[in-house]
């Protein structure tokens, strides 16, 4: 994991920045607070605040080291390498379910930004890695739970 690349969207990369320096800019200083407060209650031996405070702090810790390992091995989609003959990492999608005849519109992202409710799917997810790399017209067979789902590409979307 630690050698493996992170691919990531401008906005998700954003993202995962802001979130990192809130971490390090306000949450730390408001825990470090917490725990200077219930140090003055007194015996932290037997005190809750002040093992919450820990707790929390040392989740913090743990995700900004987290974070700062994942963006020292991200991979940004490049915007000119998007296409809208090929599938490509970050471009938007419709597919066809040719048993259901029914369109969906995904967005092809990292497992990062992974959101199927958002309908940004993971190039490593059965559906991703089945359309990436194919073209428009293309008949795409998907293994799922329920048996084998064949897409149709109607349209890509840079």
């Amino acid at each position: 994991m630690a050698d493996q690349k992170m691919i990531l969207t401008k906005d998700g990369l954003k993202k995962l920045q802001d979130e990192l320096e809130n971490l390090k800019s306000v949450r730390r200083i408001e825990v470090a607070e917490r725990i200077k407060q219930a140090i003055a209650f007194g015996d932290i031996s037997e005190n809750s605040e002040y093992d919450d405070a820990k707790n929390e702090q040392a989740f913090i810790e743990g995700r900004i080291q987290e974070l700062e390992q994942k963006l020292r091995n991200v991979e940004v989609i490049s915007e000119e390498k998007k296409s809208k003959s090929v599938v490509t990492m970050g471009c938007k999608v419709v597919v066809r379910d040719m048993e259901l005849e029914e369109d969906m519109e995904y967005t092809l992202v990292g497992t990062a930004e992974a959101d199927p409710e958002a309908m940004r799917i993971s190039n490593e997810s059965p559906v991703g890695a089945a359309i990436l790399g194919q073209r428009v017209n293309k008949v795409v067979e998907v293994q799922a739970p329920v048996g084998t789902i064949k897409y149709k590409i109607i349209k890509i979307k840079a």
